[in-house]
Formats: structure tokens, sequence, C-alpha cells
């Protein structure tokens, strides 16, 4: 495939503190003790995509980012590691990379992206029907953790979803609103009902931020728009609403969107009728092409949004959450265990054989026990990740949780549905339930925390 690949790996996300630090910048978060940059770039590379351009945001984290690529991927991929500001957004991030983009067709994919969906389906979904946006859509994350940006919400009414108008197909995107309540009016163009004849309204599908561009139209827009700050928010809902445009615009003459265009409107079942009858059916945009008797008049300009959905049967999560950061953990020891890239036990887990249990110390299925880690006598870990050169004390009970590298435990620790960061202390008896502890931070013996972020304040 001769696209052009784009991975953006973000930066120091703020939504993901305390798991991100100066130290790791939210692409080298580790998933199964392998920083979660790691799976993109081994889809990437499985689909001889080898060669690419990252794009971190800040000079530091592109620092520590590109120092793990050339060490974790040499001689494997050509990548080259571009600086641009914080804050910019995936839109401004592209703008900013604007000069690297030579091929014609581009493929751009977050670095927080979790999948098995191979890319290739998606370029050629976009090569087969001359798009100029292809993007992959993949059902909600059963845990509900939508693309609010926020974690552990309970209250459902805030929930935000994407509001998706799929024509009749499921091939092309008609209407698109990003993070909208489902509660709220849903406002569709007309001109799009008219030439499509009937929509499917859907709120179960994520963007999953890998998405085909014709290169000429997104640097266009980039250009044109330079308050456009996201390819989800902002470029891809114009791509959408501006697709039947007509080419009368060129001439002055004020199109549809304005309320002008009144032909189609006198018979707006003409089109429908058309699709039905039509054996070699189709699609609307050709038939939007045509007037409302059929017959061809002065042609009109439309450009082509379409979708791959990812069958339920894929994985695909975004890391975008640091309730989205425990499920992925959860899942690539668990369920979607096809992803780590390690070999199980006939126990269903994965104990690294450098690591040393003491005596009565139960490793449960669907774990994980990095290189050199030591445990105590009398340990129970269930359903959790436990990082390289850990030491942890006697009685400690872990269920439900994520330990990083380099982390020290006492004895009689209870730790549940938490994240413990690398380099972190926890004194004896101490009780977390559904915490965050950030890097570096020790906990004093005997507190007990629930539902709390313990870091140390960033200087």
């Amino acid at each position: 495939m001769d696209f052009q690949v784009v991975v953006l790996a973000g930066g120091f996300s703020k939504t993901l503190v305390p798991l991100v630090s100066k130290e790791v910048p939210k692409a080298l978060l580790p998933v199964a003790n392998r920083p979660v940059l790691s799976y993109v770039l081994e889809l990437l590379e499985q689909n001889n995509l080898k060669d690419l351009i990252v794009v971190v945001e800040s000079e530091s984290a592109a620092l520590l980012i590109g120092g793990w690529i050339s060490s974790a991927y040499v001689d494997r991929l050509h990548v080259e590691v571009a600086a641009v500001p914080e804050e910019i957004g995936t839109a401004g991030a592209l703008r900013a990379i604007d000069h690297h983009l030579t091929a014609s067709d581009i493929l751009v994919v977050s670095g927080d992206l979790v999948c098995d969906v191979p890319p290739g389906v998606v370029a050629a979904t976009h090569r087969r029907h001359d798009a100029v946006v292809t993007a992959m859509l993949c059902s909600n994350p059963v845990s509900g953790s939508t693309e609010s940006g926020s974690s552990g919400v309970k209250d459902k009414a805030k929930k935000r979803y994407n509001i998706i108008g799929l024509d009749p197909t499921k091939q092309f995107l008609l209407h698109v609103a990003a993070g909208v309540e489902v509660e709220k009016d849903v406002r569709v163009q007309k001109s799009i009902l008219r030439a499509v004849g009937q929509m499917d309204i859907r709120a179960d599908l994520m963007d999953a931020h890998m998405y085909a561009f014709k290169r000429s139209v997104l640097q266009e827009v980039l250009n044109k728009k330079e308050a456009f700050q996201s390819l989800r928010r902002d470029v891809l809902p114009y791509l959408v609403r501006s697709q039947l445009r007509s080419e009368l615009l060129l001439n002055g003459v004020q199109s549809e969107e304005n309320g002008n265009d009144k032909d189609a409107s006198q018979n707006p079942k003409i089109v429908l009728s058309q699709l039905l009858a039509n054996a070699s059916t189709p699609s609307f945009h050709e038939l939007h092409a045509l007037g409302p008797n059929g017959f061809s008049l002065s042609p009109r300009k439309t450009h082509k949004c379409c979708v791959y959905i990812a069958s339920n049967s894929n994985y695909c999560v975004r890391l975008n959450t640091i309730q989205a950061f425990s499920d992925i953990n959860r899942d690539v020891i668990g369920d979607a265990s096809h992803l780590s890239g390690y070999s199980f036990s006939a126990q269903n887990n994965i104990i690294d054989p450098s690591a040393v249990l003491g005596s009565k110390t139960t490793v449960g299925p669907q774990c994980m026990l990095g290189e050199g880690s030591q445990m105590g006598d009398k340990c129970s870990v269930k359903k959790s990740v436990i990082g390289r050169h850990c030491r942890i004390g006697s009685n400690v009970k872990i269920v439900n949780s994520i330990v990083m590298n380099h982390v020290t435990i006492g004895d009689g620790c209870s730790i549940q549905g938490s994240v413990v960061c690398s380099n972190v202390q926890l004194l004896e008896r101490v009780v977390l339930k559904d915490c965050q502890v950030g890097a570096g931070f020790v906990v004093t013996a005997g507190s007990e925390h629930k539902g709390e972020s313990l870091a140390k304040k960033e200087k």
C-alpha cells in the first residue's frame, strides 16, 4: 500500500494523571508490561507498513518515545519522530507536519489504540470508493468508557456518545456528532436525507481513531480552517457535512444547504425508489448527481466519506482514560490475550522464569508477573499485572490491579482495583481500593485509601 502512515502518539495527557509523569508520557504507559504504543507499531509492522511518522506533543516526550522506539525497533521499522507543540489537538498535529505529507493517501492512527483490525482493510475500503476520508468504527467498550475523557463517572445522564448516521448499506458516513448527550435532539441536514431517503442512526459505535485521508483534501481543510483542532470533532464532521455541496458553488450560485435547491424537495422519495429499483445499487453520491427525474443535470461535485465497521469479534479500545487503562490491561491478559504477544502457562497466566514466589503464594489465571520480581509467603494475586523487579512482602493481596516496575510492597498490604506506578513504596499494612498512586510516591504504613489519587507534586 502506498499510504503514508502517521501515528499520533500524544504527549503528557492530563486526563491520565497521575499515571503519566515527566518520565512516562502516555505512549509509554504499560499494557501487560509493554508500552501501549508497541501495540500500534506491531499491528502496522504485521501489515507490512514499516515507514512511519510518529508525532509526539512536546520535545521532552518526543525524546523519551524516540529513544524507546530506536532501541525496541532497530532494523525493524523506519520511524521518523516529529515533535509538535503541546495541546494543539490531532488536527493541529497534522497541520504542524504538513510538509512531511507527500503521498496521495495518508493513514492516520492513534498511538493509544489497542486493536486487532488490520489497517489494510481500512485502506482497501478507502481506495475502493475513492473516498476523501474513511473512518474505522467499532463497538463501544462494554465497560462504558465513552469518549468523555473522564474516568469512573457513575452518572449515566452525563455520558457522551458519538451519534453516527449511516446509509442503508452501512458504507457511507452521512452524519457524525462527537460527544453529544443522547437525550438531545439530533439535527440532520435535509440535503443528506433527500439524497439517501433513509438513514441508520447509531449511538453504539466508537470512532477508533484510524482514518484514511485523501492528502490533498486533508491539507486543504487544515489550511482553510485554521481553528480546527480535532480530527474527530472538527475535520470529520466538516467533511461529512460538505459531501453533497454542489459544483454550482464555484459559479457563485448558493448551494442547496441554504434552502435554494427546490427541485429535489418536490419529490423526496424519487431517489430512494431509484435506489431500490436499480439492481446495481449506485451509491447515494451517484444518485445525487442526477436531477429529480433521473436525468443528469449540470454535474454536481460530491465527495465520499466512508466507514469501515469492525466486527464485534475484533478487539478495539483506546487508552484515553484511567478506566480504559485498567480495562485494557485486564483484557490483554484475559479475553484478548492474543494481543499480548506472550505465551501463557497451563494455569493461563504469565510468570517470568526469573520471578520468585514464596511458599503458599498463589498467582491466579489471567495474571502476569514480570522479570525479576519477588513475592513473599502467603500472597494472593488475582486478575492483575505486576511489573519487573518488584519486591512484595508476605500476606499481600493484589486483586484487579496494575503494579508497574520497581515497586516495593510491605507485609500485609491489600490492593484492589488500583494502579500503582513505578518506584512506589507501600509500607506495611497499606489498604488501597480504587486508587491511583503516582510514580515514586511513598504510602505511609497502616493507612487506608479509597478512590484517591496519590501523587508527588510535580515541580
